[in-house]
């Protein structure tokens, strides 16, 4: 008896019947990577007193690329500083592509712009701590990032930016 391919091509049970909801990663790739490390070699140097500040910023763009796919974007920012000194200062741009299928039009822009960059994260996380690593610091594992949170404080923004009925 010959062994067969499951449908879905990936060694898995079963595929998914056609109408469920489903986000597909099409492609995941670095846009754009900057590690600056501008007070080296004096910065490597042990540090007396507090552990650095850290400051890390978190954005996430999607375009629509077809029908059903989108290039959805996270930037992640942040550096380090003792003293108001920088110690390193990374931007990082992870993108990914994304099918969407079978998801209500009333669901798609959540599940684009929360789901889609929860996929990317971890991969996002790990540039991040080698470069942070590869810069000569210990690596920095960026906490974990509430999405749900972030597309709530992007909605109220943009309601309050347009007068809405948030805005005083």
């Amino acid at each position: 008896m010959a062994d067969s391919p499951a449908p879905n091509g990936n060694g898995g049970a079963t595929a998914q019947p056609d109408d469920m909801p489903a986000i597909n990663a099409l492609a995941q790739y670095a846009k754009d990577l900057s590690f600056e490390n501008p007070n080296a070699p004096r910065s490597l140097q042990p540090q007396e007193g507090q552990g650095p500040q850290i400051s890390i910023q978190v954005n996430v763009n999607a375009q629509q690329l077809a029908e059903a796919d989108f290039e959805v974007e996270l930037t992640l920012e942040g550096d380090a500083k003792i003293n108001n000194e920088v110690l390193f200062a990374f931007d990082l741009k992870y993108a990914g592509i994304f099918r969407m299928r079978n998801i209500p039009q009333d669901q798609l822009h959540p599940a684009v712009m929360i789901e889609c960059p929860r996929l990317l994260f971890p991969f996002a996380r790990q540039i991040v701590a080698e470069a942070v690593r590869n810069g000569g610091f210990p690596p920095l594992y960026i906490d974990p990032i509430d999405f749900v949170g972030l597309y709530r404080q992007k909605a109220m923004e943009a309601q309050t930016e347009a007068g809405g009925p948030l805005a005083s």
